[in-house]
């Protein structure tokens, strides 16, 4: 029986991380930044836990009863948490204070957890044994709940299904743990009861899970959600409204297809069409396709090398029917190469010459010659890089606006090649913006503002990096409908509201420019 409950430590303790986790990740779905959202979550995490350690030696009889009670609470809120934040997110104007209570009320439980166990186990053990045995169960429990979270739970079941999942988990060591003492429990029945009616509403919740996720997504988001779907880096939805289709990352906008042209446009062509017969195009992001379906519009194009984090965005958008129509099935093409890769890494790779990660269709690195490497010298410079990453929201993403980062696309860009980089608002961010084009000059590229109106977004920023100085083209390819010469000389020029001297860099050791666009943006949300 002790070793039983031993194991029961082993359950709990993945119980309790995975809890933490899930409310971690749903508040930076919800909130954004990560980082901020991680620390914090798990900061009030750990203190509850402490407060729950505190509170365990005023517990002094029944210690089993009070055990299979704690054990049924957690397994209820902790199993109910993700469906609860997702739910209360739309009409809730205090949203932290639901989910920080949430936290902190599982903390203060998980921490009961071990004390009342190591307390029920004090007779069978000596101490220093009972203290290595429990912390060992625990930890071992911790490591694999880190493991589970992203590489299965997220992706394959979601966060409320996980949710769920091991709040049954919490029950069913409550239950068992109930049956183990029977004979020692007065109010078997009592507890029985409970934890039965717990275990059907978790079973419940659990098979209908994704009733849950579309409803909540549907108070979230004005128009009818016709897809959605966690993978390992991201929450991928679509919606739809007549001819509208709207994507949104982590509830966050990237498109609607009544202007994308426009943002695609101007993204590629003011670039692209600069440069005489272009031929090799490396794209970072830009998985659904649509910045290739421009650049394919320009016949001496030979390859197109997209690299994006995320497999599922590309799949998507080369499988989805309504998807592949909106962008003329270019992530089809025979001159598209797919690479699933962050894109930082993929970089430093290809200029330190290793190998290129093997979740690509590019040929292999292995040959079958001899055994040797091949070169992959053919995919280190390009004459045109599209740069169409997310925002600077979090850490994670600032580091793909770092002068570390520009400092490989210098070195990636052929003699007479062309970036352009995608820089947020440069009315609503005018900060965040500028600091982009100080740092992309800072490695040595000559920079190109330059400024778009998007209906969906308002104003939009843009900058081209040049070894050289820049000429915009004269002629544009036919069947364009925003991009033209006269529009990309207003483009080039920018209002006085738009300009603000800045000498900020974005280093890998600041990162200032999240904390710039997260300073910017917040001040807009709440001014609206």
């Amino acid at each position: 029986m002790p070793y039983i409950l031993l194991f029961a430590v082993f359950v709990v303790a993945t119980c309790g991380l995975i809890y933490e986790l899930i409310c971690s990740t749903a508040a930076s779905y919800l909130l954004g930044d990560s980082v901020t959202q991680f620390s914090t979550v798990i900061g009030v995490y750990l203190f509850s836990m402490g407060i729950g350690s505190f509170l365990s030696k005023y517990i002094s009889r029944n210690l089993i009863a009070v055990f299979i009670q704690v054990e049924i609470l957690i397994g209820f809120i902790g199993g109910c948490s993700a469906s609860i934040l997702f739910l209360s997110f739309e009409y809730v104007e205090s949203f932290r204070i639901i989910l920080y209570s949430i936290v902190s009320l599982t903390g203060i439980l998980v921490g009961l957890e071990i004390p009342l166990l190591m307390r029920i186990l004090k007779d069978n053990f000596e101490f220093s044994d009972l203290v290595s045995k429990v912390f060992t169960f625990d930890y071992a429990g911790a490591l694999i709940a880190s493991i589970l979270f992203p590489l299965f739970l997220v992706p394959h079941l979601g966060l409320i299904r996980s949710a769920f999942m091991f709040g049954i988990l919490n029950i069913s060591v409550a239950i068992w743990t109930l049956y183990l003492f029977k004979k020692n429990l007065s109010t078997f029945n009592y507890l029985n009861m409970f934890s039965i009616l717990g275990l059907i509403g978790l079973v419940f919740g659990f098979v209908y899970s994704e009733n849950l996720m579309s409803f909540a997504e549907a108070s979230n988001y004005p128009d009818k959600v016709i897809y959605s779907k966690s993978t390992k880096y991201q929450r991928i939805t679509l919606t739809s409204s007549g001819e509208d289709l709207r994507l949104f990352l982590n509830g966050n906008l990237q498109f609607s297809s009544r202007d994308e042209y426009r943002y695609h446009e101007a993204l590629v062509h003011i670039g692209l069409a600069s440069i005489h017969k272009p031929k090799d195009v490396l794209i970072l992001g830009g998985g659904d396709g649509l910045a290739v379906r421009e650049i394919l519009k320009y016949p001496s194009i030979k390859s197109i090398t997209l690299v994006d984090l995320d497999s599922s965005m590309t799949q998507l958008f080369k499988s989805h029917p309504i998807l592949k129509k909106l962008n003329n099935n270019s992530l089809n093409s025979a001159k598209v190469k797919l690479i699933s890769a962050d894109a930082f890494i993929w970089l430093r790779n290809i200029q330190n010459k290793k190998e290129t990660p093997t979740n690509s269709n590019l040929p292999t690195l292995n040959s079958r010659r001899g055994g040797s490497k091949e070169r992959i010298d053919e995919y280190s410079q390009f004459d045109f890089i599209v740069v169409d990453f997310p925002d600077p929201s979090n850490f994670s993403l600032g580091k793909l606006y770092t002068n570390a980062f520009y400092n490989l696309l210098k070195k990636s860009l052929k003699p007479n090649g062309v970036i352009v980089v995608q820089s947020t608002s440069p009315y609503y961010a005018k900060k965040s913006y500028w600091c982009v084009v100080n740092t992309l000059a800072s490695v040595g590229l000559m920079t190109t503002p330059y400024h778009a109106y998007i209906p969906s977004f308002g104003d939009w920023g843009y900058v081209l990096a040049t070894h050289e100085s820049f000429q915009p083209a004269i002629q544009y390819p036919t069947g364009l409908r925003f991009v033209n010469a006269e529009t990309v000389n207003n483009m080039l020029s920018f209002p006085d509201d738009m300009k603000v001297k800045s000498k900020c860099i974005n280093k890998l050791n600041n990162q200032i420019l999240v904390h710039l666009f997260e300073e910017e943006w917040a001040g807009y949300v709440q001014a609206h």
